[in-house]
This record gives structure tokens, sequence and C-alpha cells, in this order.
């Protein structure tokens, strides 16, 4: 063995550490976050090289997935060679490549689910942390910064019980607290004003929907049983989600649009009697 070689020796007689493989699988997973910010901190001609080199992977990482995608996928071979001779009952018929292919069920769940989670506003406006929390300064001579209050509408649940004042960190005022909130039902083109249960997901991080912030584009669930919703199998649906429309800290009331599904019927007379 050469002599510069002697770190494979060294592991051919001992092996590699116990921690190897984790360390190695760490630095891996680093190596994306430490990419992306050496590309936000570079500029000039550095920054036109390295983004052209990032483009020249992206391209080159399409064309292994397209290749793997056309590999999988079930292929007519009309171009074959037309000296072989076929059967007479071949002749009208297509060749295929065997090949593994999703079937159209699968393809279909999908296309249910993506519909699923399909909601009125796709994209939002993105706030920042100073927009959403004002600093408050405690402490004898308000040196002290490391409370915060929020400046967007939120839900507090009815059982919620305040922190000591000296261990709350987020102050949520009792002026922005919202507990029902105007639902429009897109088949009916009617709105209700629904009690809200919770808040399923802020789309602006996962600390705000653990705060229950909502701010435009929050997914919220609301109680939908006066509204007499039944599935096809009979059960009363009790919540149900919806998308936020506006933004309540500047219209004083939260406005949503409900996310209905076809498996979903209102049966309720009553409701149908208001409505017309």
């Amino acid at each position: 063995m050469p002599q510069n070689e002697y770190i494979e020796e060294h592991i051919k007689k001992h092996g590699r550490r116990l921690d190897y493989e984790e360390k190695k699988r760490k630095r891996l997973a680093r190596e994306a976050h430490r990419s992306s910010a050496t590309a936000q901190k570079a500029f000039g001609i550095k920054a036109k090289l390295l983004h052209a080199r990032r483009h020249a992977e992206k391209v080159q990482l399409k064309k292994t997935l397209k290749a793997h995608d056309e590999r999988n996928v079930k292929q007519s071979t009309k171009d074959a060679d037309s000296s072989v001779a076929l059967p007479t009952y071949l002749l009208d018929r297509e060749q295929q490549k065997d090949a593994k292919a999703l079937s159209t069920a699968v393809k279909q769940k999908r296309k249910e689910k993506a519909a699923k989670f399909a909601v009125p506003l796709p994209k939002v406006r993105g706030i920042a942390e100073d927009e959403m929390f004002k600093v408050l300064r405690t402490g004898k001579s308000k040196s002290k910064s490391w409370k915060r209050m929020v400046t967007k509408a939120t839900f507090v649940g009815e059982g919620f019980t305040r922190k000591p004042v000296k261990l709350e960190r987020f102050v949520r005022p009792m002026a922005l607290r919202y507990k029902k909130a105007n639902v429009t039902h897109p088949d009916l083109k009617a709105t209700f004003q629904l009690p809200i249960i919770g808040v399923k997901k802020n789309p602006q991080s996962p600390m705000y929907t653990q705060l229950g912030v909502m701010t435009k584009g929050t997914v919220i669930e609301v109680n939908v049983s006066e509204l007499g919703l039944v599935t096809t199998g009979g059960k009363a649906v009790w919540g149900k989600y919806a998308q936020v429309t506006n933004n309540p800290e500047n219209d004083g009331c939260i406005n949503a649009v409900l996310r209905t599904s076809p498996t979903c019927l209102l049966l309720s007379s009553r409701l149908l009697i208001f409505l017309c």
C-alpha cells in the first residue's frame, strides 16, 4: 500500500467510528442549509457562477427524473421492426413494453386527495415577525424585552388559563380574541355566524398555529352542527374546515369560506325553508 494511504489502512485494520454513519447522515442533511446560506451571501461574479452551476445541477436532476419516469411508464412500440413477420391476430394490437405503471385507481385517489386539501386562497402574503409581535419592555427600569404581544386576531379556547405574569412570553390581548366567524357556504351562497372550534393551520408559521393566530389564509375549524350537514352514511357533521379570507385585525371580524366536499349533503328542511 502506498505511504500516503494511511487512513485507508487504518480503516481496514480497525474499522470506522461507531457514530460514523450517523455523522455522515447529519452532514448530508446540513449540506442543503449550508449551500443555501452560501447562495444568499454571495454577490457579484461569484453569485453568477454559483447560480449557473446550481441551474445546471437542477437541469440534470430534472432530466434524470424524467428518464426515470419514462422508464416506469408503459410505452407502445409502434415503430417496431417491420421486417419481423407477425401473426394475423397480433397485427391490429399495440405491443407494449412491460414496465411498472400507476393504475387509474391510484391516480384518481391522488387527484381526490389533492382536491380535498385545495383551499380558496392557495397563496398569501408573508408576514414579518416585527409586524406580528410587539416588544413589551418589563422590569423595574424597563430594561428587559423578552415578552411579545400578538398584534393579530387570535383564538383562545374555553378552558384557557393564563400563565403567571413572570412566565408568560406571548401576550394575546382580550380585544383581539375572537370566538365566532362569518362563514360563507360556497354552494348555498349564504353566510352564517358559526362558533370557532380551533385553528387548524396558519400558513405563516407553526408557532402561529400553536398560538391560535388567525391571519389571511389561515384554516380554522368551525362548528356546523346547526347547519344540519350529514355524510352519505347518515352521520351528522359537527366540525368542518374554513379558510379566513380577510384581514381580521383591520376589519374587526373574521370572514371565512367553508371547505365543502361532495360527501356532505344538506338535509335540514328548516334551513332550506329559511334560505328560500
